[in-house]
């Protein structure tokens, strides 16, 4: 099971919710339903470019929202989303997913093997 990490940030940073969070967030999932880095379909998670906690206005703001997933075999929220530390913030996630996934759909993988 994935570490569900959002309670504890809940109680990390005191920020409640709003109530208009789950939907927007299956809204935005219904729109965007596969990972920005990887493409996986599986463990989604609605990614705040700009953390609600430091600034509320952007909860609910979908120009704010990046579909990443948390992968059993990787966890692109934590790598790119908050590059390793779920303390920090990728600025430059949504450009860093697109690099990525623009090389993950033109790899190349050797005959006869996996590497």
């Amino acid at each position: 099971m994935v570490f569900h990490w959002y309670a504890q940030r809940k109680r990390a940073y005191g920020n409640k919710r709003s109530p208009q969070w789950p939907e927007a967030r299956k809204k935005w999932l219904k729109a965007h339903p596969t990972c920005a880095v990887c493409g996986s379909k599986d463990h989604l998670e609605v990614h705040h470019i700009m953390p609600f906690h430091l600034d509320p206005s952007k909860e609910l703001d979908p120009k704010n929202f990046i579909t990443l997933c948390e992968s059993k075999s990787h966890n692109d929220h934590l790598i790119f989303g908050h590059l390793l530390d779920f303390k920090s913030l990728n600025p430059n996630v949504v450009t860093d997913s697109k690099t990525y996934l623009g090389e993950v759909s033109h790899r190349k993988i050797p005959k006869g093997g996996t590497g």
